[in-house]
């Protein structure tokens, strides 16, 4: 039987948005993992690589566009979605020069999320 969903990863610092994404996504029918540093994600991607990543772009130690590029260094293709507080100038065409697919600013939406995540996935609206 065919999985009717992605496996989505979510890498953010901050543990109230990884809870509610993942609420938010669950109710959806979605595999979701998150977590808190890119270094974390990285390590996981040994075991296992997602589908999805939604990726905050304002992280500690190791931002989400650095992890973008860190992923296309050693050659890790993973559609991404781009979230952010605090929408900078040329931040995201970096993101999206970088490979990802959507660059989204928080609060999310859950529909507007989901579309995101389909469209990154190539999965039928």
């Amino acid at each position: 039987m065919a999985k009717l969903n992605p496996r989505i990863a979510i890498v953010d610092d901050d543990a109230s948005v990884r809870k509610a994404l993942m609420r938010l996504l669950e109710t959806s029918s979605y595999d979701v993992q998150t977590f808190e540093t890119a270094a974390e994600f990285i390590a996981a991607l040994a075991h296992d690589v997602p589908e999805c990543m939604i990726l905050d772009l304002q992280m500690p130690m190791m931002t989400g566009l650095e992890l973008q590029h860190h992923l296309a260094r050693v050659g890790i293709k993973i559609p991404t979605i781009v979230i952010t507080a605090h929408d900078e100038p040329g931040a995201r065409e970096k993101c999206v020069a970088a490979g990802a697919t959507a660059y989204l600013l928080k609060p999310l939406r859950k529909a507007t999320l989901v579309t995101a995540i389909r469209m990154a996935t190539g999965m039928p609206n």
